[in-house]
């Protein structure tokens, strides 16, 4: 089984205001995205190197009400509070090469495995039904991708790299025990304090920080 971080997930109460949030912030302006039709969910997206991506996350305004909960939160009252000051880092998404037997042997309540389809591609995801996120986002959702290249491969370049995944935690070596487990403790830092999720990256604007 190998497992990589895949793409982190930064919700923003729309697009538009997540985009200027960036731009002051990065230095970069997104462009390229897409829609979620089961999550009634739209993105915007860019490479941020090896093979992983960063994607800004909101409701999509123009799609109906979900049959079911949305993914990350974006349905919960206290996230869209949250978003409604700035965007936020909701949660990071491992990429592995076998989601069957990870989730079968994983402690941690990841959720189901829900299956997307886009044009010739799809991708399979760990989805909580109630939508939570295990640990408030510190455990990542597993993805598994359809042959082919990377989706960041298509995407654009704007001089952004991820450079962490940091996580604190009141307890950090019950959290770091539950990482192990699912094979992901050597893609992110962790330090005790109040639980919290962010991502730093390097910019055109230099080192900046999404909590």
């Amino acid at each position: 089984m190998k497992n990589r971080i895949d793409h982190v997930a930064i919700g923003t109460d729309t697009l538009e205001h997540g985009k200027k949030t960036m731009q002051k912030l990065m230095g970069v302006s997104l462009a390229k995205g897409s829609k979620h039709d089961l999550m009634s969910t739209h993105n915007l997206v860019m490479q941020v190197g090896n093979e992983s991506f960063f994607e800004l996350i909101a409701q999509d305004p123009e799609a109906p009400v979900p049959n079911r909960t949305r993914w990350f939160t974006l349905d919960d009252p206290n996230t869209l509070q949250r978003l409604a000051v700035r965007p936020r880092a909701l949660c990071w998404v491992v990429n592995t090469t076998d989601l069957d037997a990870l989730v079968a042997s994983s402690s941690v309540d990841l959720g189901k495995i829900v299956t997307f389809t886009r044009g010739d591609r799809s991708w399979r995801l760990t989805v909580p039904a109630d939508g939570h996120l295990p640990e408030a986002g510190l455990i990542p959702a597993f993805i598994e991708w359809s042959p082919g290249p990377h989706p960041s491969a298509a995407q654009d370049n704007l001089g952004v790299t991820l450079e962490s995944v940091n996580l604190t935690h009141p307890q950090p070596e019950q959290l770091l025990d539950q990482l192990k487990q699912l094979h992901v403790d050597h893609l992110a830092n962790v330090a005790q304090g109040e639980a919290r999720l962010t991502f730093s990256f390097n910019s055109p604007n230099g080192l900046v920080t999404v909590d």
